[in-house]
């Protein structure tokens, strides 16, 4: 009877990795049709004449992080700032540019993202994303100061996903613009507005199968970014990362429970755009509020998803808001 209990669940379990392998490899990434999508160029066009440069962070394996960094002034927090899917910290630039009185601003090209030679569009593992993180904290906090991380769009979901993780207690506050929470959250639109089609029957067949412990297939891309080819070559064309492998997809988000994630939140201020194109913003303060009590949101009335950044009302509020640590 053991036996044939256990010829049974050997053979459902045969019948479950063989649905997730049909649902893998019957989807795969298509071409856009046109150019509407994550037009990242009109950040760039708007930005300072002479961008802050890079410079290189050593993370536990050896991988040079490139960052960008902004002030450092005495008895000021640090501030760690986070970009968004397919982008690169290019992106906080005008920003961060103009807190360098008020903060210590350091700036990250995720590892898979901008200026990372060999090593576009991926990370060896779930949550390689957060112990860089972690790593790079330790490698440019002065002891004692506050730590603050902030994140845009997906950044801000990696922000969220940090405090929810093993790093969680390394933070003393959370900026969060636009974040994004996770597929199925109320805040989220259907594919995000067009801009990141989402591989379903590949995710789904990936999780099973990660559910198992089986991680071999977890360089396949699950997600594409509608970035326009038009972007020029040279400013963002070559810098841009177009798709994400499950695993880098998965880093880059909060966990499944992402309210566990947002309950671990430290104090935070949260801002998003009332014309936001990709998530709902009026969904932000009784999603999060649920099952925290512990943050601030403020809707910057005519601000779409990627004007948020640059619009000043953003960078008067993220001021006071470090004015407290």
């Amino acid at each position: 009877m053991l036996i044939g209990l256990l010829k049974r669940i050997a053979l459902s379990i045969a019948i479950v990795l063989l649905v997730a392998l049909v649902l893998i490899f019957t989807q795969n990434p298509k071409p856009f049709a046109g150019a509407d999508g994550l037009d990242l160029s009109r950040q760039l066009e708007s930005g300072r004449a002479v961008a802050a440069p890079l410079l290189e962070v050593p993370m536990r394996d050896g991988y040079a992080l490139k960052v960008r960094r902004y002030g450092g002034a005495d008895d000021v927090p640090l501030l760690v700032l986070v970009h968004g899917s397919g982008w690169h910290g290019l992106q906080f630039d005008n920003l961060a540019s103009s807190l360098e009185d008020v903060a210590d601003v350091v700036v990250p090209d995720l590892r898979g993202h901008g200026a990372a030679p060999g090593r576009r569009g991926d990370v060896d593992y779930i949550g390689q994303l957060e112990d860089d993180l972690a790593d790079l904290i330790v490698s440019v906090a002065k002891p004692g100061q506050p730590v603050i991380m902030g994140g845009h769009s997906s950044g801000g979901g990696l922000v969220i996903r940090f405090a929810g993780g093993a790093h969680g207690d390394m933070l003393d506050g959370a900026l969060l613009l636009a974040p994004f929470l996770k597929h199925n959250a109320p805040t989220v639109r259907e594919d995000a507005g067009g801009w990141t089609p989402v591989l379903t029957r590949r995710n789904i067949g990936l999780s099973i199968l990660n559910t198992f412990q089986i991680t071999a297939l977890n360089h396949l891309p699950v997600i594409q970014l509608n970035i326009p080819r038009a972007v020029p070559e040279g400013q963002l064309g070559d810098l841009a990362t177009v798709e994400y492998s499950y695993r880098l997809n998965e880093s880059f988000a909060p966990r499944r429970s992402y309210l566990e994630d947002v309950a671990a939140l430290p104090r935070f201020v949260l801002m998003v755009g009332g014309a936001d194109e990709t998530y709902v913003s009026s969904a932000f303060a009784p999603t999060m509020g649920a099952v925290t009590d512990r943050g601030r949101y403020d809707m910057i009335l005519g601000a779409t998803h990627l004007g948020l950044v640059d619009d000043p009302r953003v960078e008067a509020i993220t001021k006071g808001f470090l004015d407290e640590f």
